[in-house]
C-alpha cells in the first residue's frame, strides 16, 4: 500500500477545478482513494464566511459573553447545529445538521483570512461523489473519495482526522460472522477503515505543508455505495451524550 502527498501550491477560491488541480500534481490511478482535507472542499463550494457581516442574537450574546468567544461565531455554531451537547470550559460541542458531533460545529478560523472562518460543506456525501463523477469524466478514472477533518475524541486526549464524507467505498470492515485465530466467532468487531485511512492521511498532510490531498494506492477495499451516516452512531446507542 502507498500513501501518497498532493501538493497544491495555490489557495483554493470558490469554483476552482479541484480535479484539474490534482491531476496536475499527480497521475491518478483506477482504484486509488483520495483523501481530501475539508477545508479545500469548504474554500471550493464558497462555505466562507465573514465574521462582521453576522448579527449575533440575544442568545449568540448571551453564550458568548459567558464564554469568551465571539458572539458572531457562537451565532454561526449555533446556525449550523440542530443541538447544544455540552458547553463547558469555553467548549461549544453540537450536533451538526449532518449529525456530527463536534466542537463549534466544524466551524474553522484557521487556514483562512483573518476576520474570516470556514463552514463543513452542506452535504460532505455529495462533495466526494460529484469529485469522483468528474475525475471519471474528464480522466476516465475510477477513484472513491473520502472527506476528512478533524475531531477530539472521548476519554482521549488529542485530535485525530476523521471522515466526514465518503464516496465509492465501504466506510466500516465487518467481521461480525467470522471468527478469530481461535476459533470464536466474532459478534460485534467492525472496524472504521475510512475513519484509519484519514488518520494515516493526516501523518502526511499535516496542517501547514500545502498538502491537503492524500491518494491511498493499492489498498485493497470494498466498493460500493455508501453514506456517512453509516459511521454516526445512533444516539439511542451512544453512552457518551
Amino acid at each position: 500500500m502507498q500513501i501518497i502527498p498532493v501538493h497544491i501550491n495555490k489557495e483554493i477560491e470558490p469554483g476552482d477545478n479541484l480535479p484539474e488541480l490534482i491531476n496536475k500534481s499527480v497521475k491518478l490511478f483506477d482504484g486509488d482513494i483520495l483523501v481530501i482535507a475539508q477545508k479545500i472542499i469548504s474554500k471550493q463550494e464558497g462555505r466562507i464566511v465573514k465574521l462582521s457581516t453576522i448579527v449575533p442574537s440575544l442568545l449568540a450574546q448571551g453564550i458568548g459573553s459567558e464564554y469568551k468567544k465571539n458572539s458572531s461565531l457562537v451565532e454561526l455554531i449555533l446556525s449550523e447545529s440542530i443541538k447544544i451537547v455540552r458547553m463547558e470550559k469555553g467548549v461549544i460541542i453540537v450536533e451538526t445538521k449532518s449529525g456530527f458531533i463536534c466542537a463549534n460545529a466544524g466551524i474553522d478560523e484557521s487556514n483562512v483570512k483573518n476576520g474570516f472562518v470556514t463552514l463543513l460543506p452542506i452535504n460532505s456525501d455529495q462533495s466526494a461523489e460529484n469529485l469522483c463523477k468528474e475525475i471519471k469524466k474528464k480522466y476516465e478514472k475510477e477513484v472513491s473519495t473520502i472527506i476528512s477533518d478533524t475531531f477530539g475524541r472521548p476519554f482521549r486526549m488529542g485530535q485525530t482526522n476523521c471522515a466526514i464524507g465518503i464516496f465509492g467505498l465501504n466506510p466500516i470492515l465487518d467481521y461480525k460472522g467470522t471468527s478469530d485465530t481461535f476459533g470464536k466467532p466474532l459478534r460485534v468487531t467492525a472496524i472504521a477503515v475510512a475513519d484509519e485511512i484519514c488518520g494515516a492521511a493526516e501523518l502526511v498532510m499535516k496542517k501547514t505543508t500545502q498538502c491537503p490531498v492524500v491518494i491511498f494506492r493499492e489498498y485493497e477495499f470494498t466498493k460500493k455505495p455508501s453514506s456517512i451516516n453509516q459511521l454516526i452512531r445512533p444516539e439511542q446507542e451512544d453512552l457518551f451524550r
